[in-house]
């Protein structure tokens, strides 16, 4: 398949060209060749829907960066819509021409399939109308995640469509409308082996199992339409409606016996031809042979000069549980090289630990010591990262990345079950999916009955019942750096997190660091100081104890956790972004979101 992609390109990419425009989401015809004459045929057909696929296929580097500037990531200097008093209308983008092109194409394919009725079987027409459908879901998506409230465009547009300049529609029809795209192409699209790699069936399965479980828990913990501060008026579906449709989709992929757990958690995210396992639903395929196409994802993490030398923090270590299938009761506080011991594998497939090794360009294997001009708290992620010394300056990584799988479509269906049956779940449902998933990472699965809970994460959650929190905890770490976070704490309504950071909006909490270590701390060979004094280059921090911006200090003054101090800024009008002043000056009929 990924072959017939390649070779059908050069000709899909000629259905896709001639984008300039006249105004607000305005396109010139699609091409010379004429939208009128095309769409005869299935191979016509497979074209232009190979042409999507190769023009928004979600990206490693667009996936991997976006939990970035969640609570569990320590950075530079943080994104500038979390920075105070920095983001506002104007520097907001996502509405212009270019933005929307992407629908209108959707719009195209899907007023297009209706030329191949007689030319296809009922199979394949139905199919395509599916593929066009599912983009158009997915494009919505997006946008009301942005968003919130947004015009719903059902057609191509021309100059003169008075759609043009209408106002937006409300979320609850515009949701209502996705969920009616995504219920046809899980019904009519195709799941058959032809169309592996490709929109099929069971991505628009796993697909709709995602948003249908976001806008269900998103209507369940906000009270209000963020875009308008005014309550649901549950018109359409109502928030149980989506979770229920979240839970039936994940069902019927969990039926259909086509999928299964990866056996090995590192592998799955390092693995150059994951096409292969029986965990991925939908993946981006990197190769550095016949494609020629890579990604930066070990760069990133390994540079004092490109992008914002990302770290995990305290926060995020402190989630994964012993291997014993019980909470850490140290709250951290201990030395790093002792904190990985005996717990859930999956911290060592994503964290930096002791013994952890990388290979030099002559094909030596060291020991990789932590490098601190870029990482701010000491930890360093390695998930996704590919440890050979030539990825550290150059974009090489040629490991797939999975973009939908079948670990989320198990925690988004005991997610939304627990959440329809009052934060409880059968524990035939925890063993089938909880479970299943910390077997996989060697922790003893132990159910929340309510005989013991996890004070600290309960509190942070927000005081749920134990289910609940096990299984945030669970989505936490089993879905660590694959672009979600931000969604997660988005529809559960905790946006503040990212700002509080368990520090009270001082900074991002690092390593523990023991009193009798802060002058120099042995760790995979390097030795590292704590001290009030400029550290040898990558073997250190100066610990001014100031609290500014961009200073470390400890949070027991002369040792303890150390602190990288940024300061951030969270309001609720932040759920979703302003419209964009630029297309406010063009349509009158925009109506700005609450609080912007």
């Amino acid at each position: 398949m990924k072959k017939r992609i390649l070779n059908l390109f050069a000709v899909a990419a000629i259905a896709l060209t001639g984008v300039s425009c006249e105004g607000f989401l305005t396109v010139e015809p699609i091409d010379k060749m004429g939208a009128d004459t095309y769409f005869k045929n299935e191979l016509e057909l497979e074209l232009f829907a190979n042409g999507m696929i190769q023009s928004y296929l979600p990206t490693a580097d667009g996936l991997g960066y976006s939990d970035s500037w969640s609570d569990l990531y320590c950075s530079k200097t943080s994104s500038d819509y979390y920075r105070p008093g920095i983001w506002n209308a104007d520097k907001q983008t996502g509405w212009e021409v270019g933005s929307w092109r992407n629908v209108r194409r959707a719009n195209i394919f899907l007023a297009g399939t209706e030329r191949s009725k007689g030319n296809v079987s009922a199979e394949i027409y139905n199919h395509y109308q599916g593929v066009a459908r599912l983009w158009r879901a997915y494009f919505f998506y997006a946008k009301v995640q942005t968003f919130g409230n947004v015009p719903w465009i059902d057609h191509a547009l021309d100059v003169e469509d008075e759609v043009l300049y209408k106002t937006q529609d409300d979320r609850e029809y515009v949701m209502h409308m996705v969920l009616e795209d995504l219920n046809f192409a899980c019904a009519n699209l195709s799941g058959d082996t032809k169309f592996n790699g490709v929109i099929n069936k069971w991505v628009a399965l796993a697909f709709k199992s995602r948003v249908c479980l976001y806008e269900g828990t998103f209507r369940k913990y906000h009270s209000v339409n963020p875009s308008t501060n005014v309550a649901w008026n549950n018109q359409y579906e109502t928030a149980n409606d989506f979770l229920t449709e979240c839970v039936n989709a994940s069902e019927e992929l969990m039926k259909s016996g086509k999928f299964s757990l990866h056996s090995d958690y590192y592998d799955l995210f390092h693995n150059t031809n994951i096409a292969s396992s029986p965990e991925v639903i939908w993946w981006s395929d990197y190769d550095g042979g016949e494609l020629s196409r890579f990604h930066e994802l070990t760069w990133v993490v390994n540079s004092s000069t490109y992008d914002q030398q990302v770290s995990p923090t305290k926060l995020m270590i402190n989630h994964y549980l012993n291997l014993d299938g019980t909470p850490i009761t140290h709250e951290g506080k201990v030395a790093i090289t002792e904190e990985f011991n005996g717990r859930d594998k999956r911290l060592t497939a994503c964290v930096h630990h002791p013994g952890y090794e990388y290979t030099k360009t002559n094909g030596e294997t060291l020991l990789k010591q932590t490098n601190t001009t870029y990482t701010y708290n000491f930890y360093q992620n390695v998930k996704f990262s590919q440890e050979r010394e030539e990825n550290y300056s150059k974009a090489k990584n040629d490991n797939d990345y999975p973009i939908l799988r079948y670990g989320e479509v198990l925690l988004n269906y005991a997610e939304a079950k627990a959440e329809l049956n009052n934060g409880n779940l059968s524990k035939e449902d925890w063993d089938a999916t909880i479970g299943l998933l910390r077997a996989r990472a060697g922790v003893a699965n132990i159910y929340p009955d309510g005989s013991w809970d996890c004070g600290w994460l309960k509190a942070y959650y927000g005081n749920l019942t134990n289910v609940l929190t096990e299984i945030r905890r669970e989505r936490t770490v089993e879905l660590l750096a694959e672009g979600l976070r931000d969604d997660d704490l988005y529809r559960w309504k905790l946006g503040k997190l990212i700002v509080d950071r368990q520090t009270n909006n001082q900074g991002w909490q690092g390593i523990w660091v023991p009193k009798d270590l802060v002058g120099g701390m042995e760790y995979n060979g390097g030795k590292y100081t704590f001290t009030n004094t400029k550290p040898e280059a990558g073997l250190g921090y100066n610990v001014s104890g100031a609290t500014t911006d961009q200073n470390h200090s400890f949070s027991e003054g002369d040792h303890g956790f150390l602190i990288y101090n940024y300061k951030l800024e969270w309001n609720d009008k932040m759920y979703v972004h302003p419209i964009p002043q630029t297309a406010m000056n063009v349509n009158k009929n925009l109506v700005q979101n609450y609080g912007w």
